[in-house]
């Protein structure tokens, strides 16, 4: 009775707070940035490479370009030109990047940005008219002729502070540009998702990185979103019990809270959607040249403080851009903009940077979604079930759990030599990667110290693991190399919900992506 009492309370209070928030990871989580669709940090991973033979090697992948529709035509999703895509790397703790991976793109039509033209009328009165396609035949990974439209980009690494530190270009092994592919356009256009894959495949580049030993590996280009959420049936007043409805995840055997949520590929609303990959993979001795060996990642994107509009448009000349580079997009640890920081400081948020993190402290000490929850639904909840609970959320006053989750680190497992209270994603290096059919989507949580938060990999059910962690999961021992651990962060006493199975039902595991790099699954076909 205990226990069903717990978890009906769980389903109330979870209800409430999915419907309070968009758990879209970062897909347009503060106000300014819907307006910048093309500079928005949908999800940021960091994590040891586990594709067999590259040990040694960490892959950073920033996702940008939320909620794309395969098929998007005619003009897709093309990076912005004007901006700057930046993985930043911490490796001493500061809170102040260390290194910076920058990346410029640069767009053209063929035929020196005319574009492909046809001959248009009869012989006494023809023209040669440009056509409106991105592409006017089939595009394969030997002939790509029939393209009228590219995207190259420039790889630069700045050591020290980005706006300070020095520059270096990176150069491709081969000597030839960096491309990105063109998206998914459709199967007249590629063939099939294999003829697709192998196509995209050739835009996997290895480049030069001065005192390594080995070179780094980078892609661009689009992938399937890799994200998963119940979306639509969230906003809809949570239009589900999220609570798991079987005895264990995907067992089938509805021995869970009755009537609670089970689940179901079927639950992702994002299962049709493309985002655009940004993937790095450098060794790790080249990320860790100071510190303990953990490093601290998080992704941003800038433009030039002015933008003037030609209001004669024409292609490749459609404003001016200038002034000091100012970051409008920031994400490292996932839900943080939606989930804990208030909607006023949205906008704040993505233009901060980690050791300005203090001014953000109040959200994560004593964060107002769950007291404002209590606030709401407490006597609801005592008259359902005739209780007399004094609060739902939990009672650790300050949130040391929730401080150690987002701004800390954990001591022993992803917490970097100096410790600076500080919004990013903590990568320990010297845990060893597990292979993609060992790894638990619940990370540490799911006894498996090589996934989240140790960094995040694409398979990591986030969702999940945060709706727990902010209701109190770490108020109650953890297994830790197969034994039940203790943090010592708070008690069972602070979160009575703490220990309940939420979830959104929508489920994602590591054999949803490839076993190597670039890791992120052959995006969506714009056409069959």
């Amino acid at each position: 009775m205990k226990v069903l009492k717990i978890s009906l309370i769980a389903s109330i209070v979870c209800s409430t707070l999915l419907g309070a928030n968009a758990f879209a990871s970062s897909h347009r989580e503060a106000p300014n940035i819907t307006r910048f669709p093309t500079l928005d940090s949908t999800d940021f991973y960091a994590f040891n490479s586990y594709e067999a033979g590259r040990e040694d090697f960490v892959t950073l992948i920033a996702n940008y370009i939320p909620l794309q529709d395969a098929y998007g035509g005619p003009n897709y999703y093309a990076m912005d030109p004007a901006a700057v895509y930046s993985i930043h790397i911490d490796n001493d703790g500061d809170a102040i990047e260390d290194l910076t991976f920058q990346f410029n793109f640069t767009n053209e039509l063929a035929n020196n940005n005319q574009g492909i033209a046809l001959t248009v009328g009869p012989a006494d009165n023809q023209r040669s008219v440009s056509v409106p396609l991105k592409n006017i035949g089939g595009i394969t990974a030997a002939d790509q002729s029939a393209a009228n439209f590219s995207e190259s980009y420039e790889l630069t690494l700045v050591k020290g502070p980005q706006n300070s530190g020095s520059a270096t270009a990176l150069t491709n092994t081969s000597g030839a540009m960096f491309h990105k592919p063109l998206d998914y356009i459709g199967n007249k256009s590629f063939g099939d998702s294999s003829a697709y894959a192998s196509y995209a495949g050739q835009f996997i580049y290895e480049f030069n990185l001065d005192g390594c030993a080995s070179p780094g590996k980078v892609f661009v280009g689009q992938r399937k979103d890799p994200f998963v959420v119940n979306l639509g049936k969230t906003f809809d007043l949570v239009n589900y019990v999220p609570v798991e409805g079987d005895s264990a995840p995907g067992a089938g055997d509805q021995g869970g809270f009755p009537g609670g949520i089970t689940q179901s590929v079927d639950n992702d609303d994002l299962m049709d959607k493309n985002v655009t990959a940004i993937s790095i993979e450098v060794p790790k001795s080249c990320l860790t040249t100071q510190g303990n060996g953990t490093i601290g990642a998080w992704t941003t994107a800038s433009l030039p403080q002015a933008r003037i509009l030609n209001p004669n448009a024409k292609v490749g000349k459609t404003e001016v851009n200038g002034g000091a580079l100012t970051q409008v997009s920031r994400l490292g640890n996932p839900l943080v903009n939606e989930l804990v920081i208030g909607l006023k400081d949205k906008d704040t948020f993505s233009t901060s940077h980690p050791k300005d993190d203090t001014q953000f402290a109040d959200y994560v000490t004593h964060p107002s979604l769950p007291e404002l929850l209590n606030i709401l639904f407490k006597d609801a909840v005592n008259q359902t079930l005739g209780t007399n609970i004094e609060t739902l959320a939990p009672t650790n006053f300050p949130r040391i759990d929730l401080v150690t989750a987002f701004l800390t680190g954990f001591a022993g497992v992803n917490q970097l030599e100096m410790v600076t209270p500080s919004e990013m994603l903590r990568l320990n290096t010297g845990i060893p990667a597990k292979s993609r059919d060992m790894q638990s989507a619940f990370g540490v949580a799911g006894d498996d110290l090589a996934g989240f938060p140790n960094g995040r990999r694409p398979g990591d059910d986030v969702v999940d693991i945060a709706l727990r962690v902010v209701m109190g999961r770490l108020c109650y021992p953890i297994p830790v190399n197969g034994t039940d651990t203790d943090l010592g962060l708070c008690t069972s006493d602070d979160a009575i919900v703490g220990n309940v199975p939420f979830t959104d039902g929508a489920p994602v595991d590591a054999t949803m992506m490839m076993d190597h790099f670039p890791y992120l699954a052959t995006p969506l076909s714009g056409s069959k």
